[in-house]
C-alpha cells in the first residue's frame, strides 16, 4: 500500500515507514515492595545523620556513626545537606498535611506524590531543604460502640427564615 503524496512516501506502519512503532522497554526488574525501596533508605540515612548532628554533644560513639551514615549517603546529596547545615539550618524536612516543616510552605502536588511512591528525592522549592513525607499512621477500625454515641446525637434545629428585604423607594 505504497501511496505517493507530493514527496512524503507513505506505508504501513513497521519496518522502514517513517513513523516506526515504538519499541517496548524492559524494565530493570519487580518494583520493590515500599520497604525495600532505595529511597527510603536514603532518608533514614538523613534523618538518624541529622538527628545525630543536632542532638550530639561530641562524644567519640556519636561521630563513629556518623561517620558510618556519611559514608552510605551519595555525595552530592551530602554537599547540598552539609550547605544547609553550615548556615545553621537543618537538611531535612518533614512534610505534614502539605506543608514543609521548615518553611511552612505548601508543597505542589506532584513532589507530592513523587514523596508517596517513593521514586525519587525532594527538595522544598522555598527553603532548599529535602522532603521526607513520614508513612500515615494507619487507623484503627471503628468499633460499633464508639459509632454508636456519634449516631445518638439529635438532630439539628432547622434555621430560621429570613426576614425579607424592604424595598428601595424611588427618588
Amino acid at each position: 500500500m505504497n501511496t505517493r503524496i507530493g514527496a512524503a512516501r507513505l506505508e504501513e506502519p513497521g519496518v522502514g515507514s517513517l513513523f516506526p512503532l515504538p519499541v517496548p522497554v524492559p524494565l530493570p526488574g519487580p518494583i520493590p515492595p515500599p520497604d525495600k525501596r532505595p529511597m527510603k533508605e536514603l532518608f533514614r540515612n538523613l534523618l538518624k545523620l541529622q538527628e545525630l548532628q543536632f542532638d550530639s554533644t561530641g562524644d567519640s560513639p556519636a561521630e563513629a556513626a556518623i561517620s558510618q551514615l556519611r559514608k552510605r549517603i551519595p555525595l552530592p546529596i551530602l554537599e547540598h545537606y552539609d550547605r544547609l547545615v553550615v548556615r545553621g539550618k537543618k537538611g531535612v524536612a518533614i512534610v505534614r498535611n502539605q506543608v514543609c516543616t521548615g518553611c511552612h510552605m505548601r508543597i505542589p502536588i506532584g513532589a507530592i506524590n513523587t514523596l508517596m511512591h517513593g521514586e525519587d528525592i525532594q527538595m522544598c522549592e522555598t527553603c532548599g531543604r529535602y522532603l521526607y513525607l513520614p508513612p500515615e499512621p494507619e487507623a484503627p477500625p471503628q468499633s460499633a460502640a464508639s459509632a454508636a454515641p456519634a449516631e445518638a446525637a439529635p438532630p439539628k434545629a432547622a434555621a430560621k427564615p429570613r426576614k425579607p428585604r424592604a424595598k428601595k423607594a424611588k427618588l
